[in-house]
């Protein structure tokens, strides 16, 4: 098998068993929806463009640790991502595969969030949703790598947050600056740099991290 079809391979391996379980998504998608709600009723009806944006990328930075807790979960429990490992695919296969499924997963529930953000709060436009589409690929490439990391772990529920949310200021910052500032394109370019620098620096360390 060439390397792309290991990576569709394993791509699809977590997009049926989500779609079997249906254990990830509607978690997310609950999340996301009940923290929207909650927070219309709560910020002050003056609050501001600030507080607004600040919380929807709070909310989506959030609904992706919470995917990501399960990203590993049927891989732990069945001892899975060994026999991966021992397989003669690439081990950074395994990263891609399950980042582009985490990346689907993102993908379902802002198809609700944004929705529901323009509804109670502020208008959407296509500067949003780019931003939101560029933070998701830094979200899943970071998180997948961080969520390998933690699963080897026996407090894997408090060691994943605190690994990955400092990692993910940047895309809140640019993700805010990007719906709000003066000069999106700049807020969008970080997002571009922080998911190139991201991305290839998870491709490249996986091996390591799934050997240890």
């Amino acid at each position: 098998m060439t390397y792309l079809s290991d990576v569709a391979a394993l791509a699809r391996k977590d997009l049926l068993l989500e779609i079997r379980s249906r254990d990830t998504v509607p978690a997310m998608l609950l999340f996301v929806a009940s923290t929207l709600v909650v927070f219309n009723f709560s910020l002050p009806a003056d609050s501001g463009d600030l507080a607004s944006y600040g919380l929807l990328w709070v909310a989506l930075v959030f609904t992706a640790l919470l995917g990501l807790t399960r990203a590993f979960m049927a891989e732990r429990e069945q001892r899975v991502l060994d026999g991966l490992v021992l397989t003669p695919a690439d081990r950074s296969a395994i990263w891609l595969g399950k980042g582009l499924a985490v990346l689907v997963f993102l993908v379902l529930a802002e198809v609700v969030a944004l929705p529901a953000f323009h509804v109670f709060f502020e208008p959407v436009d296509a500067t949003v949703v780019g931003a939101v589409l560029l933070a998701d690929i830094g979200l899943a490439a970071v998180g997948t790598l961080l969520a390998a990391m933690a699963a080897a772990s026996r407090a894997r529920e408090l060691l994943l947050p605190l690994l990955f949310l400092p990692l993910v200021i940047p895309i809140v910052v640019g993700g805010v600056g990007a719906s709000i500032g003066d000069d999106p394109a700049r807020y969008l370019g970080l997002l571009v740099l922080y998911d190139l620098i991201f991305a290839i620096l998870s491709w490249a360390s996986f091996e390591y991290v799934v050997t240890e």
